[in-house]
């Protein structure tokens, strides 16, 4: 995240509140399952998985779109020549999927598509076979942030903490706005995440290849 230019971090921060505007979206709409963060699932699979419970098949399905969604992303970027611009209309697609699903009454099979979407979303920041920056977690990013503000209590020089800041603070509003938009529009509030996804993807034509160190996956 430090290494990117301004614009770069501008980019991430958007694609960070658009994660958090969209996972907001369907953790309400699964009743507290998640479409981008995939430790939480893993818990309520395994708890799940002891107990009996439906949530296992839900969290399972989650994962595995998710994961599903990584692998399309993954080859959009290798097929695009790693545009970032291709990935987000992708994701822009899935997203509109998924709200017409939720307009034909699926909304189950809307919510794995979600997941899809924001698999896919993190094959936009990649390099050398590798994702290089997550927008969809944060606990990778609270770590580097927190660690640099330790570095500034004991007076040792490091990277700024402002970037992972801002980072985690677009999931954050990002994720406010999209509790809101639930309340009025339901999952079919997903429709704005879709046009927003088509505007970043003419903002940033070229995506990043460059081997950045960022925060890592929860």
């Amino acid at each position: 995240m430090i290494r990117f230019g301004k614009r770069d971090q501008l980019f991430a921060i958007s694609l960070s509140a658009l994660a958090g505007y969209v996972d907001a979206i369907g953790f309400i709409s699964a009743g507290g399952f998640f479409v981008s963060f995939m430790s939480g699932n893993l818990t309520r699979l395994s708890v799940g998985l002891v107990y009996g419970t439906p949530s296992a098949s839900m969290a399972a399905g989650l994962i595995a779109s998710f994961l599903s969604g990584v692998m399309l992303g993954t080859l959009f970027s290798e097929w695009s020549g790693g545009r970032s611009r291709v990935i987000l209309l992708l994701v822009a697609a899935l997203l509109a999927t998924a709200t017409a699903a939720d307009l034909f009454s699926y909304p189950k099979v809307g919510i794995f598509i979600v997941a899809a979407a924001m698999g896919t979303e993190n094959a936009i920041f990649t390099g050398s076979g590798d994702v290089h920056m997550g927008v969809t977690y944060m606990t990778g990013t609270l770590v580097k942030f927190a660690q640099r503000l330790a570095y500034g209590f004991m007076g040792r020089p490091s990277p700024g903490w402002l970037p992972f800041l801002l980072l985690w603070l677009g999931l954050l509003s990002g994720a406010v706005v999209g509790s809101l938009a639930y309340g009025s529009f339901g999952l079919s509030g997903l429709a704005f995440a879709a046009v927003a996804a088509v505007l970043l993807a003419f903002y940033q034509r070229q995506g990043s290849d460059c081997p950045i160190e960022v925060g890592a996956a929860p």
